[in-house]
């Protein structure tokens, strides 16, 4: 038996860039900063590239801002590509997310858009 599985909490690093295709299919893509559950609150957090697709692309396009806190459920995939320069092959992790939780509040939605930014270590 195989398992592909990752859950993650953190916050929104960027807002999200959704991109729209001519089928009518939906990507949007942003990374999230995940603390670790360490008393080192000095550490930096763990930074993950997140994909959806769809439905759940328009919800994160609509609703996530850099700052929120959301939960997602997804598997991780390496996406591969041929460098233009080098000819060599590059791959980069990411979670294909197939579950969004909005966790924060509708005025911690807001209060983050206008925040300069920063992020508490105690996320």
């Amino acid at each position: 038996m195989s398992i592909n599985r990752v859950n993650l909490v953190g916050r929104a690093g960027r807002d999200p860039e959704t991109k729209y295709f001519d089928s009518g299919k939906q990507v949007c893509n942003f990374t999230l900063a995940v603390n670790r559950r360490t008393s080192n609150k000095d550490e930096p957090p763990d930074w993950f590239d997140l994909e959806m697709w769809d439905k759940t692309a328009d919800i994160a396009g609509k609703y996530v801002k850099k700052g929120s806190l959301v939960g997602i459920t997804g598997s991780l995939v390496f996406d591969r590509w041929q460098d233009k320069t080098t000819g060599e092959e590059r791959t980069k992790p990411v979670i294909r997310v197939d579950q969004l939780d909005l966790l924060g509040s509708k005025q911690d939605n807001q209060s983050s858009s206008s925040s300069s930014g920063g992020y508490d270590s105690d996320f």
